[in-house]
């Protein structure tokens, strides 16, 4: 896919890098000449314009990528009117950053694709981390549903699916199951990688390093972590 990104402080920054570097074509724009330059050899193109000005933004191909995404956070301004003059242009994906509940009000307003919080998804990464005394991954799906992700504690292996209930006594849907496999790459080291098991069945014995996905409410994911 082609993505532009505008702002490339620390978020920004980070974002253009993996993208391009799974394969994406990305390209940069910032009005700090510095940034541009950290940038410019590992996208396709990086610009060094005032995205707030009509006519420098007219510079980017805003019609020929697939998704815009104003990065923008230290300036509440800049971020605002760099979506409006997008909007004006009939940019039709937008994913916006926002800094704070203000920010995130007024963006809103413009109905774009989606509104993006690094903050915020940071600190309730922390919050599960403290919480679960796990690595999580959740994407929630409303306030009170999530899909997550993590690996089974070692009480689980050996087990097989049906045993754990998770649906019956929890209300979670076990949605797939990765499995560590060792790998060697062109060396000949070795390396983890993980391979989605998303048709399994009830008798499926649980090995070390697995990882479930699962669906349902977030409580319901907190009582089923305090009860293991």
């Amino acid at each position: 896919m082609k993505y532009i990104i505008i702002g490339l402080g620390n978020y920004g920054h980070v974002l253009a890098e993996e993208l391009s570097a799974l394969g994406h074509e990305v390209i940069g724009a910032d009005v700090i000449a510095a940034r541009v330059d950290t940038l410019k050899e590992k996208i396709a193109t990086a610009f060094v314009i005032d995205a707030t000005d009509e006519q420098a933004l007219s510079v980017l191909p805003l019609k020929a990528v697939d998704v815009v995404v104003v990065a923008i956070g230290e300036n509440f301004g800049a971020s605002i009117r760099v979506v409006a003059l997008l909007k004006q242009q009939k940019v039709k994906r937008i994913y916006a950053r926002a800094i704070d509940a203000v920010h995130r009000s007024v963006l809103e307003a413009f109905e774009l694709e989606r509104i993006l919080t690094p903050e915020e998804d940071a600190a309730r990464g922390l919050v599960r981390r403290l919480e679960f005394g796990a690595d999580m991954e959740t994407f929630r799906l409303s306030p009170e549903h999530c899909v997550v992700k993590f690996t089974v504690p070692e009480k689980f292996v050996g087990y097989y699916l049906n045993e754990l209930n998770l649906e019956s006594e929890f209300g979670l849907k076990l949605l797939a199951l990765k499995r560590a496999e060792i790998q060697k790459n062109c060396l000949g080291i070795s390396y983890v990688e993980y391979k989605v098991l998303d048709n399994f069945s009830d008798n499926l014995q649980i090995q070390a390093d697995d990882q479930l996905v699962c669906y349902g409410r977030y409580k319901d994911l907190h009582k089923f972590w305090k009860a293991l």
